[in-house]
């Protein structure tokens, strides 16, 4: 039997110190990393942005990730649903992790298959749709006057009791 792998999916994610933090994250768990949609990225081979995009994107990013950028195993794809494709191909089950009445504890959540943790945009998080394409919704019970942790903050969390 294969070891359950883990990867974190982030979708719109804007800001490229969250992504940062993302690779380092990341890169401590042993995790892969897929960006979708508009996330900042470093440059690859086939990257079609405009290179003085691409650059400052990769320098913004290096600010936070410390080298991870270069370490982690990472992916781009334009929409969730390529990503998912993709990623159940290799066994893993999208999990959300989302604030729902549909979301059950993180800290009750088992899984017999390898999971891919799907965060949001900073603000508004998973939409329908994007929950729809989860297999379960999870999330972080608050217990401070706050609602809600930093999108890479929840991800570290989230990421790290799924690894337990």
């Amino acid at each position: 039997m294969n070891a359950k792998k883990l990867c974190l999916v982030a979708v719109d994610v804007r800001s490229a110190h969250n992504i940062g933090a993302f690779f380092r994250t990341c890169d401590g768990l042993g995790a892969e990393l897929y960006l979708v949609g508009i996330c900042p990225r470093p440059r690859h081979d086939d990257d079609t942005r405009l290179p003085h995009i691409a650059r400052k994107a990769e320098k913004e990013i290096a600010k936070t990730a410390l080298g991870a950028e270069k370490t982690v195993r990472w992916r781009h794809h334009d929409t969730l649903l390529a990503a998912k494709q993709e990623l159940e191909e290799d066994g893993y089950a999208l999990i959300g992790l989302e604030q729902s009445e549909k979301s059950q504890d993180i800290r009750k959540f088992k899984s017999e298959k390898s999971v891919a943790l799907v965060v949001g945009r900073e603000v508004e998080g998973l939409d329908l749709v994007e929950q729809k394409l989860c297999e379960q919704l999870v999330e972080i019970t608050m217990v401070g006057k706050k609602e809600s942790f930093n999108v890479s903050i929840a991800a570290a969390i989230g990421l790290y009791q799924l690894s337990a």
